[in-house]
């Protein structure tokens, strides 16, 4: 089910009722960029702790912006069955308040995005508003203070406020008071921009919606119009302005307050722009973050964390996206089959899910991502026991078998498997590295080293001095040791600190030239005392 900014705030109410009888949520989003190109030293890399990692997509974050969020809800109904109610949200930000927000756009995502038939028109003409707490602030205080105005930028094309500002102005010349006149076909917060808009314009003038595409407009005397203004009735009170342009964070805020568990496949960037867009910008501090995700959202359940666990656990074919592991799990005999096995079910809105496949499609992802963790879940409560697994086992029963990857987050090509939300990283434990010692070849990069080995392996590249490189790969192959035995120029061999560490061998010199003038001390005293 698609939703926009025009039909999102009569959903609301019955969203916030489905998420509160949900068993657990689930949710994907899709970005204009993933990884900035324009700061300096942005790539992802194993070398990367989970601190470093955060650091470097929090720059991101603060690049890019959403373009769609899928939610897939869950409820739970008797034998084991589940029902989904999945949205397509398109989101854009809230353009209503004094300063305008900008976004950088990603090539490469765009390509993809467009490649798998994403509708831009969609993100950008009918696109829900949001804001975080300190957006939020701002426009409170601006509200408050009659200074607020609708950025030039508005999700309300110039064009259609151009037009009804020519309108009314014309018919108001010749009007009588009480007189009306409608302004038609307006979309979603059109309506909202093009009342602010006309009655910042025109003192002699009251709006208000009429229908859902129309505003009529009514020319009044300025005594009439305090009242009007005074009126609990009024459309474009200050606290209605402020729900509109807070938008989809209305969605968000029932979604902390439900308190329900939110499940994602690898979600650390989901996290991170939930935090920044609807909550807060993000801290400079990793920890922070980890602490505010926490309190917002007590249960996660990231699916790549947990089909990686099933997978060292079983007999399970390698796989490589979400939807490998949703087709997998439903064709594999490893999944129990008969009434045992939860039945999920799509609801009448979203069946469309069940007769076509929509990758990359935000919606359509949620719903994997929250099938994918029944079915492994239903998998691990089968094979925990030998006993007979009742037969209709509760989500919570799920939640138990699932204990030791609960609030674990991938953390894609780094020093540890995951970032633990609840408690402590677990120590960086990186692969096995290689040493480049670079002999009659001056001036070589990081960039060239790695180009000269990436037909062999992936590898990440830090220098280690002048003269010496480290190779990290999560697998190496031993040919490259071997290749390079006799290279004229570079040498390689396995890293070992106590041998190439810099420290460790500034600390050997230290230590020599010490044990030296000791030596030297006690010779020279000895000849003295001769």
């Amino acid at each position: 089910m698609e939703v926009g900014a025009e039909s999102f705030a009569w959903r609301l109410p019955r969203l916030r009722r489905r998420i509160l009888r949900a068993a657990f949520v689930a949710l994907d989003m899709e970005f204009t960029g993933l990884h900035s190109t324009s700061l300096q030293n942005n790539e992802p890399s194993l070398f990367d702790s989970p601190a470093e990692r955060y650091e470097k997509a929090r720059r991101s974050v603060q690049h890019f912006t959403l373009v769609q969020l899928g939610l897939a809800i869950f409820s739970k109904g008797n034998s084991n069955k589940y029902v989904v109610h999945s949205y397509n949200f398109f989101l854009f930000p809230s353009t209503l308040g004094i300063r305008d927000v900008e976004f950088t756009l990603s090539a490469s995502s765009i390509q993809f995005l467009s490649h798998y038939g994403f509708d831009y028109n969609k993100f950008l003409k009918d696109g829900i508003p949001y804001m975080n707490e300190v957006q939020e602030k701002i426009l409170r205080q601006h509200l408050l203070a009659g200074t607020w105005e609708v950025c030039s930028t508005s999700n309300a094309d110039r064009d259609v406020l151009k037009k009804a500002i020519q309108e009314v102005t014309s018919w108001i010349a010749a009007a009588k008071e009480e007189d009306s006149m409608i302004l038609q076909d307006l979309n979603g917060y059109q309506m909202l921009d093009v009342q602010l808009v006309l009655r910042q314009a025109l003192e002699n003038v009251w709006t208000e919606p009429l229908g859902d595409k129309k505003v009529i407009v009514k020319k009044v005397s300025p005594e009439h119009r305090q009242l009007l203004e005074n009126s609990s009735y009024d459309h474009c009170k200050k606290k209605l302005i402020l729900l509109s342009a807070r938008g989809f964070t209305n969605l968000f805020q029932i979604l902390v307050k439900a308190k329900k568990p939110l499940v994602g496949h690898n979600m650390l960037m989901d996290l991170m722009h939930l935090h920044d867009k609807f909550y807060r910008p993000l801290p400079e501090s990793y920890e922070e973050f980890k602490r505010n995700i926490h309190n917002l959202f007590p249960v996660i359940i990231d699916t790549k964390t947990v089909t990686k666990y099933v997978q060292k656990k079983y007999l399970f074919p390698r796989i490589s996206s979400l939807l490998e592991a949703y087709t997998v799990l439903c064709s594999s005999n490893l999944n129990p089959k008969g009434p045992l096995c939860p039945v999920i079910a799509l609801a009448s809105g979203c069946s469309r899910y069940a007769e076509k496949k929509f990758p990359h499609e935000a919606g359509y992802d949620a719903f994997l991502c929250g099938s994918v963790l029944l079915m492994s879940a239903h998998l691990l409560l089968c094979r925990s026991t030998d006993d007979a697994v009742e037969a209709d086992p509760s989500f919570s029963q799920y939640l138990t078998v699932l204990a030791e990857q609960v609030n674990k987050v991938n953390f894609i090509r780094g020093g540890v498997a995951s970032i633990n939300f609840s408690g402590e990283d677990a120590p960086c434990r990186h692969p096995p590295a290689l040493v480049v010692h670079v002999r009659g070849w001056p001036g070589l990069t990081e960039r060239q080293i790695y180009h000269e080995f990436k037909a062999r392996c992936r590898f990440d590249v830090r220098r280690l001095s002048k003269n010496q490189f480290i190779l990290l790969s999560n697998k190496y192959k031993q040919l490259v040791l071997r290749d390079y035995r006799h290279h004229p120029h570079l040498q390689v061999s396995v890293y070992r600190h106590w041998r190439h560490s810099p420290s460790v061998n500034c600390l050997l010199q230290i230590s020599g030239i010490v044990a030296l003038w000791s030596l030297l001390a006690f010779v020279l005293g000895g000849a003295r005392s001769c």
